[in-house]
């Protein structure tokens, strides 16, 4: 017999997927302990597990998968073949569509012209206070991707407008947005992208406490500090419009935590393991409206939201607070994570949708 764990390890099947296939009747445990309830798995089961996972990999429908599962020992294998045939066939009429739908959008792209596009290759001279600057580029730099097919998305944005640059930061899982006032500009807005290894470098030498002089001339960035400096190009690419991607306003829940007790519980507490290679979620929940608690895996509120574990982390050691504010919409609209009485800075995460 083998754990579910074992079971998970060995099929490619996260522990919370075979507790949901349990659930739903696909691969029934051959015993469960009437006491602690766990799991037990037959050595047969194990080849059923594999072909679950290998289907659902493919994205079969859960309908289907039952009956391949349920006819896939019989000596008439002809049901088996016309679903999977069935299945293919879906699959590749999706991607002839999605073909279709995505050159239609490229000719769009190729026509469009957009006159609102903030200025590029500008000359600015900005000056900033160290401490400030430092602060903002702690709050964004974790959100950044790392993703080498999405370039554009590589660095961080310093989106300048009039005595404001905002820093953005995405990897389409998460973004982070912070503030700081600046001196020296009054044209009109402008936008550069900075490479995360300059945005880095610009971080070690904001150590003082005075301002210091951030010149933006064509391509090129520079930060002085003293008789330091630091400089490099800036990505040219268009960073794409995250104004857009902002939750509105009014209509949230919003919940105060004490940092350091949720990032314990969110370490310790109960999580659902992801299928291999995936992460693991934590699953949250709004507790009377003044209370954020995470589910245990056998939790079927549908007021649940998933996120990402350690991404949530990484959310809450930059928010850089002993207490934080989280806003909670609907279970598939992203998660805001502010500081309290600063609107300044946020980040949001993109929900994760739990297996149904």
């Amino acid at each position: 017999m083998r754990s579910i764990g074992e079971m998970a390890r060995e099929s490619g099947l996260g522990v919370s997927a075979l507790r949901f296939y349990d659930r739903a009747g696909v691969l029934v445990p051959a015993w469960v302990d009437p006491v602690s309830g766990y799991r037990w798995y037959e050595p047969g089961q194990l080849a059923e597990a594999r072909l679950l996972a290998r289907l659902r990999r493919a994205g079969m429908p859960l309908a289907d998968i039952r009956l391949v599962l349920a006819s896939w020992s019989g000596a008439d294998t002809d049901l088996v073949r016309k679903l999977l045939g069935a299945h293919l066939r879906r699959l590749e009429q999706g991607l002839s569509d999605a073909r279709g739908e995505f050159s239609a959008l490229r000719a769009l792209l190729d026509h469009r012209e957009n006159v609102m596009t903030p200025l590029r290759n500008a000359t600015v001279r900005l000056s900033v206070a160290a401490p400030e600057l430092a602060a903002v580029l702690d709050a964004v730099r974790f959100a950044a991707s790392t993703d080498p097919e999405l370039p554009m998305l590589g660095g961080i944005l310093f989106d300048i407008e009039g005595e404001s640059l905002r820093a953005v930061a995405t990897d389409r899982y998460r973004m982070a947005l912070a503030r700081v006032g600046v001196t020296g500009h009054d044209g009109p807005r402008v936008q550069v992208i900075v490479p995360t290894s300059l945005a880095d470098a610009m971080r070690a030498l904001l150590d003082g406490e005075g301002p210091v002089g951030l010149s933006l001339d064509g391509d090129r960035v520079t930060l002085e500090a003293g008789d330091r400096q630091v400089a490099g190009q800036c990505l040219d690419h268009d960073f794409p419009d995250y104004r857009r991607l902002l939750p509105p306003a009014g209509g949230r829940r919003t919940v105060v935590v004490e940092v350091a007790a949720f990032r314990q519980a969110l370490e310790t507490g109960p999580v659902r393991s992801g299928e291999a290679g995936a992460h693991d979620l934590s699953v949250l929940r709004v507790a009377d409206g003044c209370a954020v608690t995470l589910c245990a895996d056998v939790d079927e509120d549908p007021a649940r939201v998933a996120v990402n574990r350690e991404f949530l982390l990484d959310a809450l050691a930059a928010g850089a607070r002993d207490r934080l504010v989280l806003e909670f919409g609907a279970p598939t609209a992203p998660i805001a994570i502010r500081r309290p009485g600063d609107e300044g800075a946020f980040s949001l995460l993109m929900p994760v949708r739990l297996e149904d």
